[in-house]
């Protein structure tokens, strides 16, 4: 089965073709087209993503990325087709939101015949919900004209299957598993009791620990995501072995529930800044370092009470923080003491960020859920969809 993948939930807008050889979750998956963008300096100025500014460069990008895509898994047909004025009509309805995109795609849509391809797969929630409509009218208006199924997914249910993915299989996962989730957007435990099957353990009170991370970077006055730079501060501060002068919270590390809270920390933060004379060079990885020691302290403590409560054998780890180096090498170290026996998972680095292969595993996984052309109608944009 070839699948063509979208994800425009946030700041990346992503597609894909990846062929499932088999059926879920014993498949053999490989990547024959992926192409990417990231609208991540558009919205520096801003500290974050600009939902409208969001949602147009989605319409932008997604017909030269499916152009792309297609180009690399060697589906991009020369072959023209005719498109009847009853559907050109059609597609411009459906696409009349999306400034610009109607044309883009009709034009490459007479230019190229129905691609090798049995299945869309795209990006439903949580997100921003301006961004996903582009992505979910772009699929509709795909399998309007090719006729291909539609299956749309849940975005974080993408993140644990990418995480699992090694080399080109899943595991045999043994549950329960328990995922950690962290990210701009999202700090949440999910129980995994099987395949499709979660439970939200715990969740943020307040800021994903992502949010967290732009808004100290803000107040230390680096650039955004803030994830990297604070990343990159406190490397350089440990490099020197500069250790913390400042003393900051853990937020409800023994609390008895499995919830976080960020916004204290991030308000510790800024009231130790307000001391301060002069943010430094010097001042400003220290700053760094001991914020990021205080989130790793709290994600590990934490995940170490939801280990023993859920009693999970498999921990999966997901989501754009997850690509930090310094959290990878604590969580490992950690729980290689700690608890030998668990199974601990990691995405490549290169797909812990938002993409759209994650949503070719989501959509495989979800396959019987396929919508035919006469449902697409019923596919809603779910910014705050859970697993």
């Amino acid at each position: 089965m070839n699948i063509l993948s979208i994800e425009t939930s946030a700041d990346e807008t992503s597609v894909s073709v990846v062929n499932a050889d088999g059926e879920f979750p014993r498949a053999t998956y490989r990547v024959l087209g992926n192409a990417l963008r990231s609208q991540i300096e558009m919205h520096k100025e801003y500290g974050g993503i600009f939902p409208t500014m969001a949602k147009r460069e989605h319409a932008k990008a997604l017909t030269p990325l499916l152009e792309r895509a297609l180009t690399e898994s060697g589906m991009l047909t020369t072959e023209k087709q005719e498109i009847s004025e009853v559907t050109d009509a059609e597609l411009h309805e459906l696409l009349s939101r999306e400034e610009g995109l109607a044309d883009t795609l009709l034009s490459f849509l007479k230019a190229h015949t129905r691609p090798d391809v049995d299945l869309i797969a795209v990006t439903s929630g949580p997100g921003l919900e301006p961004a996903l409509w582009v992505g979910i009218s772009f699929a509709r208006a795909l399998s309007l004209v090719w006729n291909i199924p539609v299956v749309p997914v849940n975005h974080m249910e993408g993140h644990v299957l990418v995480s699992l993915l090694d080399g080109d299989t899943l595991p045999d996962l043994t549950f329960p598993a328990l995922a950690l989730l962290i990210s701009g957007g999202h700090t949440e435990f999910d129980l995994m009791k099987d395949w499709y099957t979660y439970e939200c353990v715990g969740q943020t009170r307040d800021d994903a620990v992502g949010e967290a991370y732009d808004k100290v970077a803000r107040m230390l006055g680096l650039s955004y995501p803030g994830g990297p730079e604070i990343e990159r501060c406190a490397r350089e501060a440990r490099a020197a072995g500069i250790t913390p002068s400042i003393s900051l919270p853990r937020p409800m590390l023994d609390s008895n529930n499995l919830d976080f809270s960020f916004s204290g920390l991030k308000t510790a933060v800024r009231y130790a800044l307000e001391k301060a004379p002069e943010v430094t060079p010097k001042l400003r990885e220290e700053f760094a370092l001991a914020f990021e020691n205080a989130v790793t302290d709290v994600l590990i403590k934490k995940t170490e009470h939801a280990i023993e409560q859920t009693g999970a054998y498999s921990l999966v780890l997901g989501g754009g923080v997850s690509a930090s180096p310094h959290l990878r090498e604590q969580f490992t170290k950690h729980f290689k003491q700690t608890h030998p026996k668990l199974n601990v998972h990691f995405p490549n680095p290169g797909l812990s960020t938002d993409n759209s292969v994650m949503i070719a595993l989501a959509g495989h996984a979800r396959v019987h859920e396929k919508l035919q052309a006469h449902e697409l109608d019923t596919i809603r944009a779910e910014g705050r969809r859970r697993l």
